[in-house]
């Protein structure tokens, strides 16, 4: 059992102030629901009194459970390109699902539905470009405009100012004769988007939130693993599907949670700085040598994989001399939320 614990009390007080601290906020409830389950984020959104969801694809929508019919637009953040589905929503949804549009063509596949035009920042993932304003009037007559989107990059490096950023999308908007009642945005804080407020009396500045909101505070969250088995072993016993020998005394701890729960599956870390560069160097020195360090911890130390995750379990290797834990206990796991599928969710 590879179990999520939440801290109710201390998650409910953390959501609520950035509730607070966000004016427009709008929860992001995509991919695996930032390892909480998308269910339970729709949930969340309800109780936190919000008019407005965005999930990551139609598809995700097409899932939503029939609570989502409380939110009167469900925003779908990947760009439709022209052809993509847009049927087969559940009756609950139908008029309130609102597509992202990155290009006039996709606009213009889209006549009657709601829409968002994303337009191109300095992340340069997608998005309409500034000389691209004056052809998207034409595209826009036959849809429901319900205002611009700016996804903004999370690191600010020397030299940014993601604040401007949205300022001269909404005058190049103006200048273009395209109505700013209502702009999306992305990796602001609640100061930021409360000024372009004031800055822009007659725009409403919606802030679309996901890791700040679900994972802001993860001392609330506690991923635990249960202990399945403990097996000691002497110096050259031979253990897992690999037959590795034991390099000395120990013993060998089964617990639960592998590849299929997402761990020992890692995206690529940015990597900065020389200490961080000798760090990953050095770890992944020790991995040619079929060392590497698990998520798990116990005693006080993470503790290193005896071989590769399986599918649903892991073998850690823990030294002798270090009293193993029971079987049926939990080890403290340290997760990447984003990746991770937990067998079970409860609240203490």
């Amino acid at each position: 059992m590879l179990r999520l614990e939440i801290d109710r009390a201390r998650w409910d007080a953390h959501l609520a102030k950035i509730n607070a601290e966000i004016p427009g906020l709008v929860p992001v409830a995509k991919g695996n629901g930032y390892g909480l389950g998308i269910d339970r984020l729709v949930d969340e959104a309800i109780k936190l009194g919000v008019d407005t969801l965005a999930v990551g694809t139609f598809a995700e929508a097409r899932r939503l459970p029939e609570r989502a019919e409380e939110f009167s637009k469900v925003v779908v953040l990947t760009p439709h390109l022209p052809g993509d589905p847009t049927e087969g929503l559940p009756i609950a949804l139908f008029g309130r699902v609102v597509h992202t549009v990155a290009t006039a063509e996709a606009a213009a596949d889209l006549p009657g539905k709601r829409v968002i035009v994303e337009c191109r920042t300095s992340l340069r993932r997608h998005g309409i470009g500034a000389d691209d304003l004056g052809t998207l009037a034409a595209a826009l007559a036959d849809v429901h405009l319900e205002g611009f989107a700016l996804h903004l990059p999370m690191v600010r490096p020397r030299g940014a100012h993601p604040v401007a950023e949205v300022a001269t999308w909404v005058e190049r908007l103006k200048a273009a004769g395209l109505p700013t009642a209502t702009i999306y945005v992305s990796h602001l804080s609640g100061p930021e988007v409360s000024g372009l407020g004031k800055q822009f009396p007659d725009t409403t500045f919606r802030a679309r939130v996901g890791t700040k909101l679900w994972l802001g505070d993860r001392g609330a969250l506690a991923p635990k693993a249960r202990v399945l088995d403990v097996e000691q072993l002497a110096r050259g016993d031979r253990y897992g599907y690999r037959q590795r020998k034991a390099p000395r005394d120990g013993h060998l701890v089964v617990v639960a949670g592998g590849t299929a729960h997402g761990v020992g599956l890692a995206a690529p870390k940015p990597v900065a700085g020389a200490m961080t560069r000798a760090k990953v160097a050095a770890e992944g020195t020790l991995a040619t040598f079929n060392r590497t360090l698990s998520p798990f911890s116990w005693a006080g130390k993470q503790r290193w994989f005896a071989e590769p995750p399986h599918m649903q379990v892991s073998l850690l290797w823990l030294p002798g001399g270090v009293e193993p834990p029971a079987v049926g206990d939990y080890l403290d796991v340290e997760t990447r939320m984003t990746t991770t599928t937990f067998d079970e969710v409860v609240e203490v």
